[in-house]
């Protein structure tokens, strides 16, 4: 497996002298990331990641805007029920986009242009303190954001939409 797949948990190590004991108190980090690999050219890949027309054909179900620096919109998504603050904290055309969604943490995505013109794209999200429920978050973020990127390259790539219909067994009857 590659390693930009693999969960990050960063260590930080303070040493604490009392009453002649020292102990050591480990602080962790935990940061959901997820990377892919799309091929298609930075410009499309940018494209479809801050234009609302695109990503709700493979990400979110509605967005109330284009994603541009310092703007706030509302997310909808199929599968969770109600409407998601987004708030943009920086754009970089066709590189770099950040957003926050949740008080603590910030989703950054990395757009890098291979030699090929295929664009990798890398998702990260974090910091938070290590406990049992961040677990929990960090587990479930990086599912989503791995199933974020599949989605995205099943559409760029195949037209495919693989959210269309996929939680339609979740709305009331």
């Amino acid at each position: 497996m590659p390693q930009d797949n693999l969960v990050l948990i960063q260590p930080f190590y303070i040493c604490v002298h009392k009453e002649l004991q020292i102990e050591i108190l480990l602080f962790m980090k935990l940061t959901a990331k997820a990377t892919l690999q799309i091929q298609k050219p930075i410009q499309e890949v940018f494209e479809a990641i801050v234009n609302p027309d695109k990503i709700t054909k493979y990400f979110i179900s509605e967005s109330s805007g284009r994603m541009e620096t310092g703007k706030e919109l509302t997310w909808e998504f199929g599968d969770f029920p109600g409407k998601f603050p987004v708030s943009v904290t920086e754009i970089q055309p066709n590189r770099f986009i950040a957003f926050v969604w949740d008080e603590e943490t910030v989703v950054r995505i990395t757009l890098e242009e291979q030699p090929d013109k295929s664009t990798v794209v890398k998702v990260t999200e974090g910091d938070k303190e290590l406990n049992e429920k961040n677990l929990t978050w960090l587990t479930d973020n990086t599912f989503g954001w791995g199933n974020f990127l599949d989605c995205m390259k099943a559409y760029l790539e195949y037209g495919i939409q693989l959210r269309k219909g996929a939680f339609d067994y979740m709305e009331p009857s």
